[in-house]
């Protein structure tokens, strides 16, 4: 029998990854249910038709055909695209490209994505934490004070778990504070549902720019794991040097390139119904005597404040129904975040809610 003593990935693994705690992803965290509103994914399927052929050759590095059909949806030139294993594999690259291991750093905003942290600790780079402002904004002082001790600043907008977004002329102000030092990447990985905010027009203008993004949420194409970096051509070129040498599969480049194409409009007639599911959801949740606050979206998923929520959180588990809760985020004290599923989906979510309040109901008269 093997114990800690001479197990051999104890011994060889490096100290602060053996201390690691991993990403809790949905997928992770949560296993079971028939309702999953805990992941951000889109309501609905694609209707995609694909050939599987010529699965004997390896594929193309970058995929012209991927490349081009989405610097024509960006509106950027194919030099300034590099399509990833998901907005995840972007994040990996920009810091093993750009940050030199146990010397430089990066900046994270919390509360904001977790694989930006995870993805540095990965690779023994340091994290600074520059916690949004109270109004969930960029502290654009302590940002400052840090102007000269890191290699890239990392901004979710729309930011998640949050779902609001940061400020234009805050994000305009940090790529300029940081022009000369550092790259400032923009998540966008949920701007389909705020395109007018994305920050693609801008890239020629701020050499520093990086812009991440995924068809894992309007797209709906969660289980592709397909993902773009947007930048200048050279930053391009030097994460080209580090990414895998066959990131993008031959089927998930024709299925990516197909609904780039053939398939904007069922896109964006999904994002329509989203921002509709959206609104009404949140009107649900204003009728709620246990909410706190009702954070503002931008995004497919709400996040909110309850008095109750762990114990909410765990009747709808035992209801079937998967939201996240999002109270270990700081700042974020008793937050659950439910993602904008189909309307079958939220109307679970809704009997879901409406019978743990009748519950609780039930066990105030009995006491």
């Amino acid at each position: 029998m093997t114990d800690k003593t001479t197990n051999i990935s104890d011994k060889l693994v490096r100290e602060d990854v053996l201390n690691m705690v991993p990403y809790q992803s949905a997928r992770r965290e949560q296993a079971g249910g028939s309702c999953w509103l805990n992941a951000n994914e889109a309501g609905g399927n694609n209707q995609l038709d694909i050939s599987l052929s010529n699965l004997n050759r390896y594929p193309d590095f970058q995929p012209q055909q991927l490349i081009n059909a989405y610097a024509q949806y960006a509106g950027v030139e194919n030099k300034q695209v590099l399509a990833t294993r998901g907005a995840d594999e972007g994040i990996e690259v920009l810091i093993r490209t750009f940050c030199q291991s146990a010397q430089d750093n990066i900046i994270i905003c919390p509360p904001t994505y977790g694989m930006y942290a995870i993805s540095a600790k990965g690779h023994a780079v340091n994290v600074t934490t520059v916690p949004l402002t109270d109004d969930l904004q960029l502290d654009l002082a302590l940002l400052e004070e840090n102007k000269n001790q890191t290699k890239i600043v990392f901004i979710c907008s729309p930011n998640n778990p949050t779902g609001d977004v940061i400020n234009r002329n805050d994000i305009i102000t940090t790529l300029e504070l940081f022009k000369d030092s550092a790259l400032v990447v923009v998540d966008e990985a949920y701007i389909e549902f705020c395109p007018e905010l994305s920050f693609a027009k801008l890239l020629n203008d701020y050499p520093n720019l990086v812009i991440l993004r995924t068809l894992s949420k309007a797209f709906a194409l969660a289980g592709l794991r397909c993902g773009f970096t947007l930048a200048s051509n050279e930053i391009i070129t030097m994460m080209s040097k580090i990414i895998a040498p066959y990131p993008i599969s031959n089927p998930v480049s024709a299925i990516a390139s197909q609904a780039l194409t053939q398939n904007l409009n069922e896109m964006q007639q999904r994002v329509i119904q989203t921002n509709k599911l959206n609104v009404e959801i949140g009107e649900f949740l204003k009728q709620q005597t246990w909410l706190e606050k009702l954070f503002i979206s931008k995004t497919n998923y709400i996040l909110f404040q309850a008095n109750n929520a762990s114990t909410l959180f765990n009747s709808l588990i035992k209801q079937g129904v998967l939201i996240r809760n999002q109270s270990s985020q700081l700042g974020l004290d008793n937050c659950l975040r439910v993602s904008i599923g189909n309307v079958n989906e939220l109307e679970q979510f809704k009997s879901a809610v409406n019978t743990y309040n009748q519950q609780q109901e039930n066990s105030t008269c009995k006491t």
